[in-house]
């Protein structure tokens, strides 16, 4: 059993490349953004700044997330409903970057991740995965890429999904959350001492998903050879 600790910002490619290592190396991939998300749509619902601390951890012990495996694909839960693509919109970015400088709601859930840990081989991905989730993971990568590269890949993401947005508002959003991200008192997003720095800006998809396998296959080996 190994695990994978992929971090970094928005529009990386963070999600889909690790989705595709996973298939190819059989293992287990774990969204931790989408759970963030899934806070920010409950703390939307019932009408709170997603930046009051005290009202957000007021709700949680009204909320309820539950992973799931459906046809190999992670599905997250909120009070038994499964909201789809509703969590993936920019306003939910910014949602899930504010609750996710609360203390409580990171708290919250730690466990949930961690215990998908203790029982797989898994490849998770979001901001502090090596620095706190899986401070002992295999391997550990810090993927990056160039602002306007990342906003262009959401940008076309979230079309491709129909939804009517702009270049540039996507690229203002990017910045803001970069911003508000690593500059948070709670984990902030940064790389761990031991990761393995992967800026792939000029990669395309196919090309950035060999280059990941390729190092966890230098760090962990045979293990490694699904």
């Amino acid at each position: 059993m190994f695990h994978i600790a992929i971090d970094g910002p928005g529009g990386a490619g963070k999600s889909s490349i690790a989705k595709a290592v996973a298939k190819r190396l059989d293992i287990l991939y774990v969204d931790t953004g989408a759970l963030y998300r899934t806070v920010g749509l409950f703390v939307k619902q019932n009408n709170t700044d997603p930046k009051n601390a005290e009202a957000v951890g007021a709700l949680l012990p009204s909320l309820s997330i539950v992973v799931k495996y459906e046809g190999g694909a992670q599905v997250v839960y909120l009070n038994g409903v499964n909201y789809g693509d509703a969590i993936r919109t920019p306003e939910m970015s910014m949602y899930a970057s504010a609750v996710s400088a609360i203390p409580a709601v990171r708290a919250f859930l730690l466990e949930t991740q961690k215990e998908i840990a203790r029982h797989n081989s898994v490849i998770m991905d979001g901001r502090d995965i090596g620095t706190v989730i899986l401070p002992d993971a295999d391997v550990k990568i810090f993927m990056t890429a160039s602002p306007e590269c990342r906003a262009m890949r959401r940008y076309n993401e979230l079309v491709a999904k129909g939804q009517n947005v702009k270049y540039e508002d996507v690229l203002a959003e990017m910045n803001s959350r970069d911003n508000a991200d690593s500059s948070r008192d709670i984990a902030p997003t940064k790389a761990a001492d031991d990761a393995v720095l992967f800026d792939n800006s000029e990669l395309d998809f196919e090309q950035s998903v060999d280059a990941v396998i390729a190092i966890v296959r230098e760090k962990v080996g045979d293990e490694a050879n699904g």
